[in-house]
């Protein structure tokens, strides 16, 4: 084996929604983040402290075992590429990074305010609401409505979804755009050709990163990894060959 691809999922997602998603010589550790959320609230660069710790002993405990290499790949979607960001800012043993559809962060305070309001709502939903009519809000959004619908997360994890909209609201995120030149490792930058948004977002900060590539997915939505899993699969795979070998 190459290495160990860390998958993070996304807002109101979940580790399984990983399931499936393989790279040829490559292992998936699905990362559940609310596991991350269940005792105490964390911080995005708490988080991103926690992950790299977790990382960098991971090949004493498990490569070793399997006698596999010690590569490790951060892959993000979303909420969880926004933390793979604070990780790769924080240093951390990741040889590149697959980010699907990140936010660097708002600017103006009055934006960072009013996401900071819309999430507590979303909160409040999530944690005293009606949990399928919360869902089926949540996928009702203009960016995910044009995006493959994945599992529902479970029920169960509701007080930690609740707290992922306070605690990594982007709101609450610090703006990030600054400090992208920071990141030394190679970074694909993935987007959906319908995702508009996030389309503009990537043409911004690509050209702040020292190693970045910017992919966008043919015929994909928000949510790249399910809209094109194939094209996904195979687009990582090509990337990591070429800037590991």
């Amino acid at each position: 084996m190459k290495g160990t691809l860390w998958c993070l999922h996304g807002a109101v997602g979940q580790a399984g929604d990983w399931q499936g998603f393989g790279v040829p010589g490559w292992s998936v550790k699905r990362v559940d983040l609310w596991r991350f959320l269940d005792c105490c609230p964390m911080t995005m660069p708490e988080f991103g402290r926690a992950l790299n710790a977790e990382a960098a002993a991971f090949p004493s405990t498990i490569h070793s075992q399997l006698s596999t290499s010690s590569r490790r790949v951060l892959v993000g979607y979303s909420m969880g590429a926004r933390l793979a960001l604070h990780a790769l800012l924080d240093g951390g043993p990741w040889d590149a990074a697959v980010l699907v559809a990140p936010h660097p962060g708002l600017e103006p305070e009055v934006e960072r305010a009013a996401r900071r309001e819309s999430d507590a709502e979303w909160a409040g939903r999530a944690l005293g609401g009606d949990w399928q009519e919360f869902l089926a809000l949540w996928n009702a959004q203009a960016v995910l409505a044009d995006s493959t619908r994945l599992p529902p997360v479970s029920e169960l994890r509701r007080r930690e979804v609740a707290r992922s909209f306070i605690d990594w609201s982007l709101g609450a995120q610090e703006p990030l755009w600054e400090r992208l030149g920071e990141i030394r490792c190679p970074v694909l930058w993935c987007v959906g050709e319908r995702d508009a948004k996030f389309r503009a977002l990537a043409e911004r900060a690509l050209p702040l990163l020292p190693r970045g590539e910017l992919w966008v997915a043919p015929d994909s939505g928000h949510r790249v990894p399910w809209d094109a899993p194939q094209a996904f699969a195979a687009k990582t795979g090509e990337f990591l060959e070429r800037v590991l070998s």
